[in-house]
């Protein structure tokens, strides 16, 4: 069996990292036939949509399409957008919880899918461009080989692509949205996402409580999820915006993100592997001015659910809430960006409650910093400090009546507490750094720095300090299909943390191919 994993991820590597290049320089030699040639039917509109726009940096308009409205303020209201989508995974400088108020409109994205589907000739197309809403996702497909050897999770902790030596669906993500025009300042207007995620990915979105236990006790190698599920509500009397986002969202901080296209690298660092991910409530954004912006949230916690708040008996002896994270919990966070988009510092306290032990019960306080050199070279810093207190260092014992997460196979991590203590505060730290060279319009390289303490293990099992280095090239074929190879080394200074708990490094050669619909 781990010959044949290993055989099929070398096989796709290659294929990744050197066969898709030489298919995409030949694919522009075949002729695209005319649209007739299809009966102007799903195919050869589908056909077009991808063939059209091979080697270009931009998608092609469609032609039936009504003209969009301008889709950004001037520049005495809102900084330049300092980066482009290609090469970059985005526009504007990363933040979350909101999309960008002054430069978000509706029916921005234009995608093959939609062009194939539902033509805005058709009834049913047109109706979708009248009320703005889009559908559309992509696929990502994903190979690694590793030294890791000793099979299931024998990566961890690094993150995605956790398993040496496999080829995987990494993601299968569908959206179903409309943005509401933040460009606009005289009327007051909505917006929603619906968005359901397959792959081995679904680990990195799960939130206890829903579709939860897939995860927590049957630990499937795949699984779905639905990460977000809201409702928006943009109102422009305030300030310079207020956009209101309601449901579940992806958590506000970090550089990095779940969904594949959102990230420089196709893996992913310990900083980001390990912090929060997804939190269920009300986040409120402000636009303040052209410069700052605030926001404040209130949500259940994080990565739990409102019901999980209801008291169980169990029979190890645990009395109390299904997770004592799902709490009354705030967030707030500013951020600065200077007049030239140059420069843009976002600083966050997410996740903050009592504290106490929970399923992810994180208090997260850091920030990320982004710094643009010149056209070429801009650079992505994040930085944070993170604990739950009264983390067991056993599950029973001496005075401990059990926990309620006994019965999970992906249990949270217990503490390995100084001087025999049966629980303590359980922290951890992290400086991250990604440089990036933006090589042409199609192609990028970052180079990612890490390094990463959990200091009682909560996090990662192992009570270590841990570096990380790693390159990636990200390519794109067009604005709709792109691959991102890549080698990384990790090392765990202080305890063996890889490879199941055998090694202090791991090397992982890795690739995906990412193909938007």
């Amino acid at each position: 069996m781990r010959m044949r994993e290993l055989s099929r991820g070398v096989a796709l590597v290659a294929l990744l990292v050197s066969g898709a290049p030489a298919f995409a320089a030949d694919l522009p030699i075949l002729a695209a036939p005319p649209i007739d040639a299809f009966g102007g039917n799903f195919f050869g509109r589908l056909y077009h949509a991808y063939a059209d726009e091979w080697g270009k940096d931009a998608p092609v308009a469609d032609a039936s399409a009504a003209p969009l409205p301008p889709a950004r303020r001037g520049l005495d209201q809102i900084a330049p957008q300092p980066e482009t989508s290609p090469p970059y995974p985005f526009g504007e400088w990363p933040f979350g919880g909101a999309s960008t108020i002054g430069g978000a409109i509706p029916n921005a994205v234009d995608t093959p899918l939609q062009k194939a589907f539902l033509p805005a000739s058709s009834a049913p197309g047109k109706w979708l461009e009248d009320q703005h809403i889009q559908v559309y996702g992509w696929v990502t497909l994903g190979a690694n080989v590793s030294t890791a050897k000793n099979g299931y999770g024998g990566n961890a902790p690094a993150a995605y692509s956790y398993s040496p030596n496999q080829a995987m669906l990494d993601q299968a993500v569908v959206y179903i949205e409309r943005v509401p025009d933040t460009v606009q300042q005289s009327h007051w207007d909505w917006g929603f996402r619906i968005s359901g995620i397959y792959g081995e990915n679904y680990r990195y979105t799960t939130a206890y409580g829903l579709f939860s236990n897939q995860y927590v006790i049957h630990n499937h190698f795949e699984g779905y999820d639905m990460p977000m599920v809201y409702g928006e509500l943009y109102l422009p009397q305030f300030a310079e915006g207020l956009l209101l986002r309601a449901g579940r969202y992806i958590s506000v901080p970090d550089i990095e993100a779940q969904l594949a296209p959102n990230n420089y690298m196709y893996s992913h660092s310990m900083t980001y592997a390990v912090d929060n991910y997804t939190n269920t409530g009300l986040v409120g954004t402000l636009k303040i001015n052209k410069n700052w912006l605030a926001q404040l949230e209130v949500s259940d916690g994080t990565e739990t659910m409102p019901w999980n708040a209801k008291s169980v008996s169990l029979p190890n002896g645990y009395v109390g809430q299904r997770d004592p994270g799902t709490q009354p919990t705030v967030s707030a966070c500013l951020q600065y960006q200077t007049d030239s988009a140059n420069d843009n510092f976002y600083g966050c306290a997410n996740g903050i409650n009592k504290g106490n032990w929970g399923y992810n019960n994180l208090q997260w306080f850091g920030g990320t910093i982004y710094h643009k050199f010149n056209e070429q070279w801009h650079i992505a810093f994040e930085s944070y400090y993170e604990y739950q207190k009264g983390v067991n260092s056993s599950l029973a014992g001496p005075g401990l009546t059990g926990t309620p997460f006994q019965y999970m196979a992906n249990a949270p991590f217990l503490a390995q507490c100084p001087n025999g203590e049966t629980s303590c505060t359980a922290g951890e730290y992290s400086a991250l750094a990604y440089l990036n060279y933006r090589i042409d319009s199609m192609n990028n390289l970052s180079l990612r720095g890490e390094f990463y303490n959990d200091e009682r293990g909560q996090r990662t099992g192992f009570a270590t300090r841990y570096v990380n280095e790693a390159i990636g090239w990200q390519h794109w074929f067009s604005p709709s299909i792109e691959m991102r190879p890549e080698i990384a080394w990790y090392h765990s200074l202080d305890q063996a943390a890889f490879d199941n708990g055998t090694k202090h490094e791991v090397v992982i050669v890795s690739s995906d191919l990412t193909w938007h619909f």
